[in-house]
């Protein structure tokens, strides 16, 4: 049983679980720091948790490429199966077995619109349960809340949480987040990519290191990590 995942910049993320590929939030077109193009991405499952442009990306035409299953909150899955590729819609609390991976879905405090101003649903974040207990929470854009301790209760192996401030969580807040769930390894996202979510990274790794449990991963994009 394995993971491992690539950062492609931004809050994307290719991810292989046993052999399986799944693609979080492809933004790759206009994306200053994307590692590939969105012709050079496979996988069999795309998880997106909000309806925003840097998050929805390019979804659709890597789903019609390759055959994957959007999972997403029902307005998001509901537009993408209007467009013609397969979908699976879920929503906050909701959990559903993908075959190779149980995805449930958390709450986010966040807004969530399609990029042309239509209501995206509520933002969500996934926490993802490999067949061998492995568990990954991916949270999304977010500001802190408090109940990410009871996502943490169930035992968290990595957690990616974005950094960037402006928009979402900045580094303070994100350190709290560590704090509260308790994960083995925690990998920033949503930071660097415009001057609005410019942040220490490494700064905030260090903090990391001193003041929680937890082992941070900074990868550059394109980078991979195995566990």
């Amino acid at each position: 049983m394995s993971i491992s995942f690539t950062w492609l910049g931004h809050s994307a993320f290719t991810m292989e679980i046993d052999g399986h590929k799944i693609l979080l939030d492809p933004f790759l077109t206009g994306n200053p720091l994307a590692a590939i193009t969105p012709d050079q991405v496979d996988a069999e499952l795309i998880l997106l948790s909000h309806a925003h442009g840097d998050h929805v990306g390019d979804t659709i035409a890597i789903a019609r490429r390759t055959g994957a299953k959007v999972v997403a909150n029902a307005e998001i899955a509901n537009w993408a199966q209007k467009q013609g590729v397969k979908s699976h819609p879920q929503n906050s609390g909701g959990g559903w077995d993908h075959g190779f991976v149980h995805v449930k879905q958390t709450i986010a405090f966040h807004s969530s619109s399609f990029p042309d101003g239509t209501y995206g649903g509520q933002p969500n974040g996934f926490v993802l349960t490999s067949k061998n207990r492995q568990r990954i929470y991916f949270a999304g854009d977010t500001a802190l809340f408090s109940d990410m301790q009871l996502i943490g209760e169930a035992g968290v192996d990595i957690a990616f949480l974005p950094i960037g401030d402006n928009f979402t969580m900045g580094p303070d807040d994100a350190l709290q987040a560590v704090k509260l769930i308790r994960p083995k390894y925690v990998v920033p996202m949503h930071y660097n990519t415009f001057e609005l979510i410019t942040v220490d990274v490494a700064g905030w790794a260090n903090r990391i290191n001193n003041e929680t449990g937890a082992q941070p991963i900074i990868l550059d994009p394109g980078g991979s990590y195995h566990l």
